[in-house]
């Protein structure tokens, strides 16, 4: 694994010239998502997830930026996912893949992950990715959106039997501006109970403040909230804040 840099490197200023195209699609648009899914089928051994992960983090290190919570955030994802023991996991922002991959690597091997994506050649791409490290009956990727009028909200009830009290941890690393949106869309659901937990990821960076705000005045009421002082993935530079919550009920 590489060292955190600090510096910006080519590939990060390649990744924010690139972020009009991130924004409509969710991939930079050079080619480096499909790009790690070779890499990793190639230099990382197959059914293997601590290689796989490596290889990620190798990638982006030495090869190209990618926007994945990265390994500084990821152990502190690790470690909430440890802490809580939960068996039914949702995500919010697939991506490459790569946090799925932490977190199946963290939780109990009777727990399910299902994580909801946007774009589908991302899905593909994680799917290649877990496929490879040996976990893709472990982890559920649904193409959609929790915005998008209920459709990806109503596969979780009907086809995967979500209800009331059923979910035990939520990661959130999508679209900023839904962070609170699509808590709120949980809650109307009632899916939290009592002890399950939040983690999001960006805070600070590109930023939360809503989300911030929210989890502040509700301290105490309904969520407990400790925040986790980080930096930006795979540099050193950039400061970042993951936010990780505990609903009261």
């Amino acid at each position: 694994m590489g060292k955190p840099v600090i510096v910006l490197r080519w590939s990060f200023l390649r990744f924010l010239f690139g972020l009009r195209h991130m924004g409509a699609t969710w991939q930079v648009g050079d080619g480096r998502e499909q790009a790690l899914a070779d890499y990793v089928c190639a230099h990382a051994r197959r059914n293997d997830i601590d290689d796989a992960i490596r290889a990620i983090d190798e990638f982006c290190y030495a090869k190209k930026y990618l926007i994945n919570v990265g390994d500084e955030k990821g152990e502190i994802l690790d470690r909430a996912v440890v802490a809580a023991h939960p068996r039914r996991l949702l995500e919010l922002g697939t991506y490459c893949g790569y946090s799925a991959l932490r977190i199946a690597r963290a939780m109990p091997a009777d727990a399910v992950l299902y994580s909801i994506e946007f774009n589908p050649a991302n899905a593909v791409v994680a799917r290649r990715i877990w496929d490879h490290a040996g976990i893709g009956e472990r982890v559920v990727v649904i193409v959609g959106t929790f915005g998008d009028q209920g459709k990806t909200l109503g596969t979780l009830r009907e086809e995967y039997d979500f209800a009331p009290g059923t979910v035990d941890f939520v990661f959130l690393d999508h679209d900023k501006a839904e962070y609170l949106p699509d808590l709120h869309r949980i809650l109307d659901e009632k899916w939290l109970h009592a002890g399950s937990v939040v983690v999001a990821d960006n805070i600070k960076y590109p930023g939360v403040p809503q989300y911030r705000e929210f989890m502040r005045r509700r301290e105490g009421v309904d969520w407990h909230t400790r925040e986790h002082q980080s930096h930006a993935e795979y540099q050193r530079l950039i400061k970042d804040l993951v936010l990780e919550s505990t609903y009261l009920g």
